[in-house]
């Protein structure tokens, strides 16, 4: 896409600075100022004008300075608030929200006529290695899609699926650092206990997994195999899985995973029922298509 793209933020915190930057890294924004945001804390908007972002207290400019997309990037209950603003102005920029647990439904109903989009990212995107989940509005076209999946292949892989998945990518991809971040944690220790100093042992770790993440997304291999091709019969390996598996840290990780995207539907506002309904649809989708 041309490097002409006209963005803006709605909230100016890590996660919109983050998409910012990465804009302007990859050219996806010709020249900082072209992007505007607001923010109602002060420090977060002199940290943007800092990096040379137009910044501003009002969500109306916002709007008008932003032809292609509005992203809102605010915490879930502002997010009326702010759809009243955008609202106050005349646009067809689309709408992308990345409040945790905020519908399309809720979104649509708040910005009628407007188009919308819902996103799931997660911190890597600090970094660059964003894992987005997104889901299109009933009103976006294909090149609004194209808009979406640069904004935020700028800083990762941005995955397009069903919204009744979002909460899903939540539990897996939005929460997963944290997981990751306890098993780094639990490989370093283990590196100290059995000699390691702790500098070397948290970056063997942390190398370890980004190599082993690396091997699983440039090979295409399964993770699986890629496990079996390093455990030899009765070597160092293989009594470390085993270790692993007697710990139970496959199944706390899938129970993990579940948790939080129970969690998810809950901060949506979905009721105990509604959730062990969706979840009952889940498991006869599979079942059909296994059958199919």
């Amino acid at each position: 896409m041309a490097a002409d793209l006209s963005v803006g933020f709605i909230g100016s915190g890590m996660m919109a600075s983050a998409l910012m930057s990465g804009l302007v890294a990859k050219s996806i924004v010709a020249d900082p100022s072209a992007i505007t945001c607001s923010d109602v804390w002060q420090p977060s908007l002199d940290k943007a004008k800092d990096n040379g972002f137009t910044a501003t207290k009002s969500n109306e400019e916002v709007v008008r300075n932003s032809k292609d997309a509005i992203v809102i990037a605010v915490k879930p209950f502002v997010v009326a608030d702010v759809c009243a603003d955008i609202m106050k102005e005349a646009s067809e920029a689309v709408v992308i929200s990345i409040a945790a647990g905020v519908t399309l439904d809720f979104l649509q109903r708040k910005l009628p006529g407007r188009k919308v989009v819902r996103v799931m990212p997660n911190t890597p995107c600090l970094v660059g290695e964003a894992a987005s989940g997104f889901s299109m509005g009933d009103l976006c076209s294909d090149g609004d899609r194209k808009v979406v999946e640069t904004i935020f292949g700028s800083v990762g892989v941005a995955k397009e699926i069903k919204e009744v998945l979002l909460n899903a990518v939540t539990g897996l991809s939005g929460s997963g650092p944290a997981y990751v971040y306890q098993f780094i944690e639990a490989l370093a220790d283990g590196g100290v206990r059995s000699g390691l100093p702790r500098a070397v042992a948290v970056e063997l770790a942390a190398q370890t997994v980004k190599g082993a993440a690396e091997m699983v997304l440039q090979t295409g291999t399964h993770p699986g195999q890629l496990k079996d091709n390093v455990t030899s019969p009765g070597g160092t390996t293989i009594a470390g899985v085993e270790a692993l598996e007697r710990g139970g840290l496959r199944a706390a990780t899938i129970s993990a995973v579940m948790a939080a995207t129970r969690r998810s539907f809950q901060l949506g506002g979905a009721s105990e029922e509604e959730i062990r309904q969706r979840c009952i649809a889940f498991v006869s989708a599979d079942v059909k298509s296994l059958e199919a």
